[in-house]
């Protein structure tokens, strides 16, 4: 189970199997977030504009994920991940 808390602004605690994973704050994991998933898409050698296609989304919104310039929902989140084959908490692992 992962549970997602926003404590303060701009702060987020990320609860793994109800333990703290990680406290970080909103640009970190951000950062984090679009940093795995170039590394899941590209180790998959997949375009951006696929992974968009795969996700459902917009081809410039991987863009800006990836360079952390968009706050992401966890629906999304949902899809991403599924369209690159990993759980959500994969892409959330500093």
């Amino acid at each position: 189970m992962l549970t997602i808390v926003c404590c303060e602004p701009k702060s987020i605690i990320v609860i793994l199997h109800t333990k703290i994973y990680h406290t970080m704050s909103s640009k970190n994991i951000l950062e984090i977030f679009g940093g795995n998933v170039q590394k899941y898409r590209k180790e998959r050698q997949v375009s951006q504009e696929k992974l968009a296609e795969l996700a459902g989304v917009h081809r410039t919104y991987i863009g800006m994920i990836e360079r952390a310039e968009k706050n992401i929902t966890l629906c999304n989140m949902e899809k991403i991940a599924k369209a690159l084959d990993v759980e959500i908490k994969d892409l959330l692992e500093k």
